[in-house]
């Protein structure tokens, strides 16, 4: 039988199929093999009854996310609280960078607006066009009601399987359950003493919202780039890959080589100079990271 993995727990993986879900076990070969299999894979298994089977195969994957563990996802909903925790463009543009580099299209949607001043709520705006600017779709809700923000963002689950990804507090499970209330899913409070929320979602589910799959996953704060080479890392930011056409050297580093286009924009203001910076730190990071024997190149 042919099933997708829609919840892994404590070593069970739960495989839906035909409007069952089946809990089974991974044959012993695939720790051999070094083959984990993942929320979201598609596979073949099988099973006398519901709660007694085995994974037999995991069919490839179109892509995959390490942190969370996921794969096959169409897009990413990047959810960043405008504050508690305060928002981050470095980490907004690591997520980004992510899901680029991964195929996924990723939707950014900002939290907590109603929190905010007048006047930062405005700063928050200038964020927005930033962002749009460059191609991403921008959610940024309104400070005293966010229904039509919500609406629109449910128009993009149908058919597909979208993925939450942000640090812990804030709010992803919070925003799951004004999307689909019958959920219920746990929600957490912010911790005082370290500015970040408490882990509520412990596990890694596909969960039915709006006609397609939406995966809630544990909150994490940081992210490497383990898979990225540094000649790969621009193509990742949309605005730096259409303006590196222009760049004299095919393989342009966009930092010391001459006749840079990057770098010219950058100057004239038409690339945001945070994103330009950022690129440059994730460049110095990916270059200045520890050899990962056995790392699958792209």
């Amino acid at each position: 039988m042919k099933g997708q993995i829609r919840k892994a727990l404590s070593g069970f993986y739960y495989v839906y199929k035909e409007g069952q879900t089946y809990q089974t076990r991974a044959r012993g070969n695939f720790r051999k093999h070094k083959i984990t299999p993942l929320v979201g894979d598609f596979v073949e298994f099988e099973s006398d009854n519901l709660t007694e089977g085995y994974i037999l195969k995991v069919f490839p994957r179109k892509n995959e996310l390490v942190r969370p563990p996921i794969a096959n996802i169409d897009q990413g909903v990047i959810v960043m609280s405008c504050v508690e925790p305060q928002f981050s463009t470095n980490l907004l543009d690591r997520f980004l960078v992510t899901l680029e580099y991964e195929k996924i299209q990723p939707l950014i949607y900002l939290t907590k607006t109603d929190l905010l001043t007048e006047e930062a709520y405005l700063s928050m705006q200038q964020q927005q066009a930033h962002y749009e600017a460059i191609g991403y779709q921008v959610f940024l809700p309104d400070r005293k009601m966010e229904t039509q923000s919500l609406h629109q963002l449910s128009n993009c689950f149908k058919d597909k399987v979208t993925v939450f990804i942000g640090q812990s507090g804030v709010g992803k499970s919070t925003l799951l359950n004004k999307l689909s209330p019958e959920l219920g899913l746990k929600t957490g409070e912010i911790s005082d003493a370290l500015g970040r929320g408490r882990h509520t979602t412990r596990h890694v589910e596909l969960i039915p919202v709006a006609k397609g799959l939406v995966g809630d996953t544990p909150g994490f704060s940081s992210l490497d780039f383990q898979k990225i080479e540094p000649v790969e890392l621009s193509k990742q930011f949309p605005e730096l890959n259409e303006a590196s056409k222009q760049c004299k050297f095919r393989e342009c580093l966009h930092v010391h080589e001459p006749h840079c286009q990057v770098k010219k924009l950058v100057e004239t203001g038409e690339i945001v100079q945070s994103r330009y910076d950022h690129y440059l730190q994730f460049l110095e990071e990916i270059e200045n990271r520890k050899p990962m024997y056995g790392r699958n190149k792209k």
